[in-house]
């Protein structure tokens, strides 16, 4: 296995040291990024499973809560995303062909994350679209000793009169070798872009939302827009298929927020409600991404992911 130096930007909101990033090949051929914080003494691994349009530098300040409190972490580019191989002609445009793609990424990280001796044990941190490729790995016996979901995408938020046309344009466009296009509604720029900080859907701290902003200026190749019909066709399929699947024998917590408007909350009560050894934490008033709200919001929540990691390995 060859892991080779990448790029890590460290000039907004710069994860903490020491801190590098590698590029790695697929079983696939494809060519994705992981960035890698590994502060001295570290008691374990946070595994950083990004949501669709993110990229490494994002969770920067996710590493550095974990490595506060004793934990290195590796987070990754997903493929078509980040600075990762993208995989249209159009770059800005989500894709993937086929949703299971996502778990050779998740196999390339955790041969990295060995070739790296990071140190055991590891754990999951799986957010939003990475929540669906978590739950994937996690029921398929990915090493972790515990998980945590935030706004995991077990489901998509799609409005109750646009779930039959979505399904049918999803299935139909690609059909008719237009699989790569916008569903209606989506554009290429980036959400945090195009909208103010003012009733985003993201979060409520406007340090974090700027964060987000600031970073996309600075690296516009990490820009991501809105998903192709087949990405749509492909997540619609997978969180039907997990809907179906029993939850692993695996301590878990998972967050979302009461002013969730991505992804699908009944679709999350459902699953933690059946997963033995799951708890499930409503935030009140929080938005999608919890460990990128508020203070009051975030620090409480790093401190019982750690102690739920932490506990895994003492208890």
């Amino acid at each position: 296995m060859s892991l080779t130096p990448a790029p890590l930007y460290t000039d907004i909101h710069p994860g903490p040291d020491p801190s590098a990033a590698y590029w790695i090949e697929t079983s696939d051929a494809k060519r994705i990024r992981l960035g890698v914080w590994n502060p001295h003494g570290a008691r374990g691994t946070v595994l950083i499973f990004p949501g669709r349009t993110e990229y490494v530098e994002k969770y920067g300040v996710v590493a550095a809560g974990f490595a506060s409190r004793g934990l290195a972490s590796i987070a990754i580019d997903w493929r078509g995303q980040g600075i990762a191989d993208r995989l249209l002609d159009d770059p800005l445009t989500g894709h993937v062909e086929r949703f299971s793609d996502y778990q050779k990424d998740v196999a390339s990280l955790m041969r990295a994350a060995r070739s790296l001796n990071l140190p055991r044990p590891y754990f999951l941190v799986a957010h939003s679209m990475g929540g669906a490729i978590g739950l994937r790995a996690v029921i398929e016996g990915l090493g972790v000793q515990a998980a945590v979901f935030t706004g995991p995408m077990w489901g998509i938020n799609i409005s109750p009169l646009l779930r039959l046309p979505a399904r049918i344009l999803s299935t139909m466009m690609p059909k008719i070798n237009q699989g790569h296009r916008l569903p209606p509604g989506s554009t290429n720029t980036p959400y945090v872009l195009a909208e103010p900080f003012e009733d985003n859907v993201l979060t409520t701290d406007p340090e974090m939302f700027a964060m987000m902003h600031d970073q996309l200026i600075a690296h516009p190749e990490m820009k991501l827009g809105g998903p192709s019909y087949v990405w749509l066709r492909e997540a619609l399929a997978e969180t039907a298929h997990l809907a179906e699947r029993a939850a692993p024998k695996l301590p878990c917590l998972t967050y979302v927020g009461t002013n969730e408007r991505i992804v699908d909350v009944p679709r999350i009560h459902e699953r933690m409600a059946s997963w033995k050894g799951g708890e499930l934490r409503v935030i009140e008033r929080g938005e999608h991404e919890i460990l990128m709200e508020r203070p009051e919001i975030r620090i409480p929540a790093f401190d019982e992911i750690t102690a739920l990691f932490l506990n895994t390995t003492t208890g």
